[in-house]
């Protein structure tokens, strides 16, 4: 079988779903529509369409009057989001980064001695780790604010930078398996792992790094240095583990509910 790229998927998503009534959707579908969506019936016709702007909805669903966003991911490496260096800075800058962290940032993305990334001399993350783990340790300790994650959350995955729309889920597959987490999932997930030890530079599991590091100076990705790269590598693992913990929950919520019930 052809391996389809992210595109076709989104498409795929949006084949299988638009024109069907809701009673018509395999389990899989039911269980997102039923927990993003409110008072819907079996007989509601679902509209489904990609959106063509770069936004974080992938695809938008219109069930009734209302419009849900779904961003969709189905790489291993699941880059989430990129910003230009300059507009990254920024975005530090505005939530009151001290200028050393983001000073050291820069000498971590770039890694050739300079802020600016003119040096002709480039070493991989490998190595600038060997000699200055401690600042990336130091960079870590204010990504991981929790308030500054909270907005790094919204920046990188729930919102962006450019819409005022929320996304109310996200799915990781294809039409034919996927996982999926809401909203308030996934910012579950990342502020629970605040706390967690990286040798690269992270926002809880979300690593932070240069689009590309062009150390053998190709030109043809030479621009892609200036540019920063969240990926959420563990997305299908934390995904998991959600749902395992949502099990535990319900198990845990039943035993309650029954011993209320029979006066223990």
């Amino acid at each position: 079988m052809t391996e389809i790229n992210g595109f076709d998927n989104e498409f795929e998503f949006v084949k299988y779903l638009n024109g069907k009534r809701v009673g018509e959707l395999n389990p899989m579908f039911r269980e997102v529509i039923d927990t993003i969506f409110y008072c819907i019936n079996d007989d509601d016709v679902i509209k489904c369409w990609r959106n063509h702007y770069p936004q974080k909805s992938d695809i938008f669903i219109k069930i009734r009057n209302f419009i849900k966003g779904i961003s969709i991911k189905m790489s291993s490496r699941n880059s989430v989001h990129i910003d230009c260096i300059s507009e990254f800075i920024h975005f530090l800058i505005e939530n009151e980064v001290p200028r050393d962290i983001i000073i050291k940032y820069l000498k971590y993305h770039y890694a050739d001695g300079t802020t600016n990334g003119r040096s002709k001399i480039r070493i991989s993350a490998e190595e600038y780790k060997k000699t200055h783990q401690d600042h990336i340790d130091e960079i870590n300790k204010y990504f991981n604010n929790e308030d500054l994650l909270i907005k790094a959350i919204d920046r990188f995955i729930i919102k962006g930078n450019n819409s005022k729309y929320y996304i109310n889920a996200l799915v990781h597959g294809t039409i034919n398996d996927f996982l999926w987490l809401t909203k308030d999932e996934i910012i579950r997930i990342i502020l629970s792992k605040k706390d967690i030890y990286s040798s690269a530079v992270h926002f809880g599991p979300l690593i932070c790094q240069p689009k590309n590091r062009c150390l053998n100076y190709n030109p043809l990705y030479e621009k892609d240095r200036f540019s920063v790269q969240i990926k959420w590598y563990s997305l299908n693992d934390d995904i998991i583990e959600q749902m395992n913990n949502k099990v535990i929950e319900k198990k845990e919520l039943n035993e309650k509910l029954d011993e209320f019930l029979n006066g223990e």
